[in-house]
């Protein structure tokens, strides 16, 4: 087999310029309208001002396309998932949800019936489609072209929305990299680019073997998150192995690094553990765009909402400071004001001041 530089770079002449995002497009939406209203998540008791619970203060997520708040969940995959589960599940807490992603390449396992059938369910409620990264797999074959165009097609024929283009398990040339963004563009879909530090990452390698093989220097990542940046690419995945999953020691310095040199809005980071999501919200607000197990996306969602949590998330506002301050100098007559947390850069502690 040909050296994979051969393999991906006949896919787009390198004259070929990347087009940026249409300003008209809309953010990680579904592109196939709601086939029912009826199948539309209702207003949750915490949003009903007249008859629930809406006099409770929280964190009102903003509309669906989200730019921030963005929560995506995992399909079947570590469980099975079927039509009525799904159902279930967006019916309850559809509200919540944005995206829907099959890992790997675990929908091609089921029946083209079924999997339609799931596809439509999550675009009735205004739920994106995403794959999972099998393009690896899918570059790996023989016609290495060909094999991706009729990939391509057969996605957008199934009705998914974004195609995640991960390099976990080969050294893919940033160059081609982005040939490969640019031709889902061209397919009138969405590239979903996962990058990592971890080389191996994305499936299930067991840690020591991870471990061994060592990570990659973070820079390389942001580097080439800027290149996506500039081409348009509406959002990154940010893979969890090497930085919060399988690792004695939680790399925050790289996600440090990465949210200061690339826009919040343009980055997902995966978080399918109680713990890390918690940490992501605690250190990054609720606006944060996390990937999480769909088993998780009601906790999560109360902490999008501060309405539940840990013990350093509980409450956790997304208000402005000076809202609270008027709060506490009214019920307590006295000055306070905000200090960051030396613990946590991110995190505000409310300072009250009192008289002697």
């Amino acid at each position: 087999m040909p050296p994979l530089r051969q393999i991906v770079r006949p896919l787009v002449a390198p004259a070929t310029r990347c087009t940026p995002r249409s300003k008209a497009s809309r953010w990680f939406s579904t592109s196939h309208p709601a086939q029912s209203s009826k199948s539309e998540s209702p207003k949750c008791l915490l949003e009903d001002n007249d008859n629930g619970f809406g006099f409770i203060r929280n964190n009102r997520l903003p509309p669906k396309p989200r730019k921030t708040s963005v929560t995506e969940i995992r399909g079947p995959y570590y469980s099975a998932m079927g039509p009525n589960y799904l159902t279930d599940v967006l019916k309850t807490i559809g509200s919540h949800v944005d995206g829907l992603k099959f890992a790997g390449g675990s929908f091609s396992l089921l029946p083209e019936p079924d999997l339609r059938e799931l596809i439509d369910i999550a675009h009735s409620h205004n739920v994106y489609v995403s794959t999972g990264g099998w393009m690896e797999h899918v570059l790996t074959q023989s016609d290495t072209e060909r094999a991706v165009d009729k990939y391509l097609d057969k996605c957008k024929d199934l009705g998914f929305d974004v195609v995640e283009i991960s390099a976990g398990f080969l050294s893919l040339p940033p160059d081609d990299w982005l040939r490969l963004c640019e031709r889902v563009m061209q397919k009138g879909l969405k590239p979903k680019p996962e990058l990592g530090i971890q080389f191996g990452a994305g499936g299930d390698t067991e840690a020591s073997d991870l471990e061994a093989m060592g990570t990659s220097d973070p820079s390389r990542i942001i580097n080439q998150a800027k290149k996506f940046v500039d081409m348009g690419v509406e959002r990154m995945m940010i893979e969890s192995e090497g930085i919060t999953e399988n690792v004695k020691t939680w790399r925050t310095d790289v996600i440090q690094a990465i949210l200061r040199d690339v826009p919040l809005e343009k980055v997902m980071f995966e978080a399918a553990d109680p713990k890390v999501f918690n940490w992501y919200i605690r250190e990054f607000g609720v606006d944060v765009n996390l990937f999480v197990d769909h088993s998780q996306i009601f906790q999560l969602s109360c902490l999008r909402r501060g309405i539940w949590g840990m013990a350093d998330t509980f409450a956790y506002p997304n208000v402005a400071e000076d809202f609270i301050v008027k709060i506490v100098k009214a019920i307590l007559d006295t000055p306070v004001f905000f200090q960051a947390s030396p613990e946590h850069e991110c995190f505000w502690r409310m300072n009250i001041v009192l008289d002697p």
